[in-house]
């Protein structure tokens, strides 16, 4: 699910991208997309903690489970 949503933040921000540059760019429309993409890696950063906090809850409750493999 994770993976469908980064994919659905980067088509709305490249829609959003697009549609800013059809009149041309300025100042408005770079600090637009920069708002968008950090809001972008901000969701994908989240979900990332999400995830890495189940597995990490999963393997605690499981004690035959793996170690966790370092990063």
């Amino acid at each position: 699910m994770d993976d469908v949503k980064s994919a659905y933040r980067d088509v709305k921000n490249e829609a959003k991208k697009a549609v800013r540059s059809v009149g041309g760019t300025d100042l408005k429309d770079s600090v637009g997309n920069a708002g968008d993409q950090a809001s972008r890696d901000l969701g994908n950063l989240g979900d990332d903690l999400r995830a890495a906090a189940r597995d990490a809850d999963t393997r605690a409750h499981d004690p035959g489970a793996a170690p966790a493999k370092p990063a």
